[in-house]
Parts: structure tokens; C-alpha cells; sequence
């Protein structure tokens, strides 16, 4: 038990360093929150440091087989904690510019990351759960914290009804397999369902319910209804946070049930995730053409990227499911960018959530405007930006494992999510600004805004290094 509880000390530092900002922002006047804020970055980097200093040479299976510690949740848990870390500094900035600033913003965000950090080690399906509704849970509550919006009201609410209802598709998943294996356990489910004495039909039922659960809280089509309304109703902060790290926590759940717990019913989930794939990319890239709202636009995107980020899991190899990862990872830092573009160009009382509100970038400020070119080219897929390679990866792989007519359809429709993108960078550099005035940015919010645009080109520049990180996730 003693050796289990070194490799929890990541979860523990962060859970009473949570504690510890509640109790400090109980107590503190001061009304920018500034202690809370600096100890829940502090939070993050001390959580990020013992993740990397526990991370073990091998992999270790804790607490009778529902936790586990190996190379793919250590990464996941350091990139976590990076990009949340950024995207607090990007949060701060805009809620002290609009008069939102309250501590409880952060402290159910670290909740969040622990929920996060949970998934990334589950390998039982309860602690899965419990991890993932830490996480909802948490998320749930920051959408609604703006109260005097009837906008970000009514997205709480279809996010909080949605939500529950794909909880209890999962938790009605997770009874039906432990009603068919005798487990939750998921080498115990493995190798039960590979002993071949029970029923695939029973266990076929509980893995599309798994996937239904799954495709909700990632906002794949046809379960993604609540993506665009929260996205939008959302203050910009919560929408960043939600489409940035809670993303690779997401992608941890769903390798771990389908890969180590469903492994040989591969053919089976293979075909349920090409469909919700084709579904995911024809909806989200058609729809998104036809937006206005910027966050709206961008919530389409996503659901299309959740459809490519499925083609390398429907691949089923290692190679697969480190070109999704990579995916994933690529898109929280692309979503991060665009959604801090959008918090540098808004202003007090108003957002620059419309596509009117990029024209004439360019002339406004051009190096924000080249920011902004490379965040929408990598979003697209154009080389050598990092999305770029992001669907690269997941492509190869597809083609390598023969499912070449979804590589195709896929293809054909991020051709047609191009538009969408060039239409920012066509309003930019085109068309004449609504207004000159000056972008009002900390030095502090422009430089971390200009080092996340960077990085996309430098990473795409040599996609190599991620890709290996990715690679040692699953060479074990």
C-alpha cells in the first residue's frame, strides 16, 4: 500500500493544494484575487514537477488493479498540467477585464484537473467514472458561474441534463459488462471476454452504451447538441478551458476501455467508431460553414476534429493510437491559441466572438494577425504547420490498417473545413476593420499568446520529437 500511495502523490499534492486555495480565497479581500490565482498556478507546476519526478521506469498497476501508472498517463498528466496552466494565465487576464474575477474560477478548475489526472490513470471502470464525473461535475458549475447571463444559465443547463444522461448511458455500459464478466477490472474483462464462455451479444450491448457515454462527453455527432450551445453560452474562459486539456483526458478514457479493456472486440467497436468518425466530420465541417459567431464556429470545428482524432483509434494499433494522442495534443494547443485571439481582441462588456470583429486584423496589428493566420492554417491542415501533421499520423495509419475508403471520406471533408478557416484569414487581410482602435493586452498576455502561436509552426517544423513522446506512450 505504501508503494501504491508514492505513485498517487501527484493526485494527493494537487488535491490538498486545491484545499489549500479554497481556504486561502475563503479569507482573502483582496478583490483581484491575486493570491488565489498565484497559488493554483503554484498548484499546477508543483503537480506537474512530482508527475514527472514519480513517473516510474515501467508500468505499475495500484490499489488492486484500479490505478495505473505507466508512460502514456504521466505524459498526458504533464501536458494537462501545462495547458491548463497557460490557460489559467489566458483566464485571469480576461476575467479581470470583464469584472468576473472570483476565485471559485479556480479552484473548480484544479478540481477539474484532478478529475483529469484521475481518468489518465483509471484502469477500472469506477474510478473511470469517478474520475470523469469529478471532472463534469466541476465543469458543469463553470459555465454557470456568470448567473446574471441567461446565456450561460441556459448552457449550464443543457450541458448539466445532457450531461447526466450520458452518465447514465455509461454507468448503464459499465453494469452490463460487469453483469456479463463478473468485473470492472480491465485486463479481468479482457481476458474473461477472450476465455470465450460468455455471450458477445450481451457484451456488445454494454459496449455500445461504454461508446454512447463516451461519444457525449467528447461531443461527437450525433451526441454533440450541447457542444455549440455551451461553446457559445460560455464565458470565453470556460470555453477555453473546456476545449483544451479535459480533451486528453477524454482520449485516455476512451483507449483504456477500448483498448485494454474491450481489446477483442475490436472489430466491433471499429465499426462503430468509423460511424460516428464520417458523422463527426460531415457535421462538424459542414455546419461550421455556415457560422458567424466565432466560438460557435470554432465548436463545430470541434466536433470534426473529435471524428479525425477517432481514425487513429479506429486504426487499433500502437502506432494509431499515438497519432491520436498526438492529434489531441496538437488540437489543445491549436483551440488554446483561437481562443486566446479571441480573449486579446475583446474588451470590456464586449467579446470578439464574431468573424466581423477579425476584418482588417492585419491592419489593426500584424503580428497578431500572423498569430491568428497560423492557428486557422494549422486548424486546417496546411503544411508544415502542426495540424498538419496532426492529421498525417492518423491518416498513415488508417491507410496502414486497410480502411482506406474512411481515409478518403476524411480527407474529402477536411478539404471542405478549409473554407472555413481561410474565411478568417480572407477577413484579416482583406476586408477593412469596423474599428481601429487599439488592442488593449498586458506585455505579459501578448507574449504567451505569441509563444502558443509559435510554437504550432516550430512543433510543425519537426513533428518528429512529439511524435516519439507519443510513440513511447504505447511501445510497452
Amino acid at each position: 500500500m505504501r508503494t501504491d500511495l508514492i505513485f498517487l502523490i501527484p493526485e494527493i499534492t494537487l488535491l490538498v493544494m486545491a484545499c489549500l486555495v479554497l481556504v486561502v480565497d475563503a479569507f482573502s479581500k483582496d478583490p483581484l484575487h491575486k493570491s488565489t490565482y498565484y497559488m493554483t498556478q503554484l498548484s499546477l507546476l508543483l503537480t506537474f514537477i512530482a508527475v514527472i519526478y514519480y513517473s516510474p521506469d515501467y508500468s505499475y498497476v495500484a490499489f488492486n488493479g484500479s490505478f495505473v501508472t505507466d508512460t502514456m498517463s504521466v505524459l498526458l498528466k504533464a501536458f494537462i498540467c501545462a495547458i491548463t496552466l497557460v490557460v489559467f494565465f489566458y483566464s485571469y487576464e480576461y476575467l479581470k477585464e470583464n469584472e468576473l474575477l472570483k476565485g471559485e474560477y479556480f479552484i473548480l478548475g484544479l478540481f477539474a484537473v484532478l478529475g483529469m489526472m484521475i481518468m489518465s490513470s483509471a484502469y477500472h471502470l469506477l474510478s473511470i467514472y469517478l474520475g470523469l464525473e469529478l471532472l463534469s461535475l466541476s465543469l458543469y458549475a463553470m459555465v454557470a458561474m456568470q448567473r446574471e447571463s441567461t446565456f450561460a444559465t441556459e448552457a449550464a443547463i443543457k450541458y448539466f441534463i445532457l450531461g447526466a444522461l450520458a452518465s447514465g448511458m455509461l454507468l448503464y455500459g459499465i453494469s452490463m459488462i460487469y453483469g456479463v464478466t463478473g468485473s470492472l477490472q480491465f485486463t479481468d474483462i479482457a481476458d474473461t471476454i477472450n476465455n470465450g464462455t460468455i455471450d458477445k451479444v450481451y457484451l456488445v450491448y454494454g459496449m455500445i452504451f461504454l461508446i454512447v457515454g463516451m461519444a457525449f462527453k467528447l461531443g461527437a455527432a450525433p451526441f454533440h447538441m450541447w457542444v455549440p450551445d455551451v461553446y457559445q453560452g460560455a464565458p470565453t474562459s470556460v470555453t477555453l478551458f473546456i476545449s483544451s486539456a479535459p480533451k486528453l483526458a477524454a482520449f485516455a478514457m476512451t483507449v483504456r476501455i477500448l483498448s485494454d479493456g474491450l481489446s477483442p472486440l475490436i472489430e466491433d467497436w471499429q465499426s462503430i467508431l468509423s460511424v460516428l468518425a464520417v458523422l463527426s466530420m460531415a457535421v462538424g465541417n459542414i455546419i461550421a460553414i455556415a457560422q458567424t459567431n466565432i466560438k460557435r464556429m470554432l465548436a463545430y470545428s470541434t466536433i470534426a476534429h473529435v471524428g479525425y482524432l477517432f481514425l487513429g483509434i479506429i486504426s487499433g494499433t500502437a502506432s494509431g493510437f499515438a497519432g491520436s494522442m498526438f492529434y489531441i495534443i496538437s488540437y489543445a494547443f491549436m483551440s488554446m491559441g483561437a481562443f486566446g485571439m479571441i480573449i486579446l481582441l475583446g474588451r470590456y462588456d464586449l467579446e470578439a466572438d464574431s468573424l466581423d470583429d477579425f476584418k482588417g486584423l492585419s491592419l489593426r496589428n500584424r503580428w497578431f494577425a500572423f498569430i491568428m493566420l497560423c492557428l486557422m492554417f494549422s486548424m486546417a491542415g496546411v503544411p508544415p504547420f502542426l495540424g498538419f501533421w496532426s492529421k498525417w499520423f492518423v491518416l498513415k495509419e488508417l491507410i496502414a490498417s486497410g480502411f482506406i475508403e474512411l481515409a478518403a471520406i476524411s480527407v474529402f471533408f477536411s478539404i471542405i473545413g478549409v473554407y472555413y478557416y481561410l474565411r478568417i484569414i480572407k477577413l484579416m487581410y482583406f476586408d477593412n476593420p469596423e474599428t481601429m482602435s487599439a488592442i488593449k493586452a498586458t506585455q505579459q498576455m501578448r507574449a504567451v499568446l505569441t509563444l502558443n502561436g509559435i510554437l504550432i509552426l516550430f512543433i510543425g517544423l519537426t513533428p518528429n520529437s512529439l511524435m516519439r513522446i507519443c510513440l513511447s506512450a504505447f511501445s510497452g
